[in-house]
């Protein structure tokens, strides 16, 4: 049975060190081609998780959400969705970081040593770092959302890597679709993990991209994920 999400709230959050414009700009196209009212809350680096619960709670009193986002706000609305059954309509998951404990996963890594360079050398040294080794779209991105969430940055970093994703067991009682996005060639996000997620839920489905395809236009991330949802 096809997910319908006309006149559906769906609400995507930002991964880790990103904002609310990259996730508009990456899901808003395909979901407003299936008639879903799109909500992407700003992350509050200070409180990042309680901040995400929180805008999930607000959309949803209304009625029944879809749900999703991006690494770290992938893993925070699965877990809202494994909560709240009843109030949740499907899962939009972009490039999932990890499955339970983050431990040594790629990025809580990152995370938590870009959170050090940023207390030890500060945002421009540390900004100009992160650029130096990464492709210059992503360096772009990633240049504009720290300053927006600068100085608090390094406490949601840090708030993201301790963060506990669903785990196997978990995923396995999701009781609605989950579409499931992943890039071929993230280190960062491996397409491991998002096909374990996919194994995991009892309705799912993944489609993938490259990290070019995203730095040529964001919203081919979206697209995958809204495909894969409609395959679920």
């Amino acid at each position: 049975m096809t997910v319908d999400l006309r006149g559906v709230t769906t609400v995507l959050l930002p991964g880790t060190g990103s904002d609310d414009d990259f996730v508009y700009r990456a899901f808003s196209g395909a979901l407003h081609e299936q008639g879903a009212t799109v909500v992407t809350p700003p992350p509050q680096p200070h409180r990042l998780v309680d901040g995400y619960r929180e805008a999930l709670d607000e959309a949803a009193h209304d009625g029944a959400i879809a749900v999703g986002g991006v690494s770290i706000g992938a893993a925070v609305a699965t877990s809202w969705a494994l909560a709240h059954p009843s109030r949740t309509v499907a899962v939009l998951a972009a490039l999932p970081a990890w499955t339970g404990t983050p431990t040594h996963a790629p990025a809580a890594v990152a995370a938590r040593h870009s959170a050090e360079l940023l207390r030890r050398d500060g945002l421009a040294a540390t900004t100009a770092a992160m650029r130096a080794s990464s492709p210059q779209w992503l360096g772009d991105e990633l240049a504009r959302s720290w300053l927006g969430q600068w100085p608090l940055l390094p406490e949601a970093m840090e708030e993201a890597s301790r963060y506990a994703a669903p785990t196997f067991t978990e995923l396995e009682r999701l009781a609605v679709p989950l579409g499931v996005a992943a890039a071929t060639d993230d280190p960062v996000h491996p397409l491991e993990v998002a096909a374990e997620w996919v194994a995991a839920a009892p309705r799912a489905a993944l489609r993938t991209v490259t990290l070019d395809q995203m730095g040529a236009d964001p919203a081919v991330l979206g697209a995958a994920c809204v495909a894969a949802l409609l395959d679920a």
